[in-house]
């Protein structure tokens, strides 16, 4: 049985960036929450070179059924060619908590 919910990863090269986001995921309630950490020093390989970059993580809190919006909105907005997008199901957490994300990330109602 798939989780209700889903704690999503991604990164980005600046504070201003990784805070518009999180600010767009939230406003289109594609999101609950979003919380943003950093700096973390990122090393990758990337186009046959590896790189050290500073970068910043934001993890947002969502449900499963937004996770599909969630995804677009960040391939959209991001400035990667290639965002990091990892999902990962939350198997157990505060029913207060969660009743709140779910709240917060239901579709709203035409005319509400």
């Amino acid at each position: 049985m798939p989780a209700e919910f889903l704690t999503v990863l991604t990164t980005t090269d600046s504070a201003e960036k990784a805070e518009a986001l999180a600010r767009g995921a939230i406003h289109a309630r594609v999101a609950a929450c979003a919380q943003i950490s950093a700096p973390i020093t990122s090393v990758y390989r990337w186009e046959g070179a590896i790189q050290t970059e500073p970068e910043w993580q934001v993890l947002f809190k969502t449900s499963t059924a937004r996770y599909r919006e969630l995804e677009a909105y960040i391939e959209g907005t991001h400035a990667y060619d290639t965002p990091e997008i990892i999902a990962t199901p939350v198997v157990q957490g505060s029913p207060d908590y969660l009743a709140w994300v779910a709240a917060e990330t239901a579709k709203e109602e035409p005319g509400s």
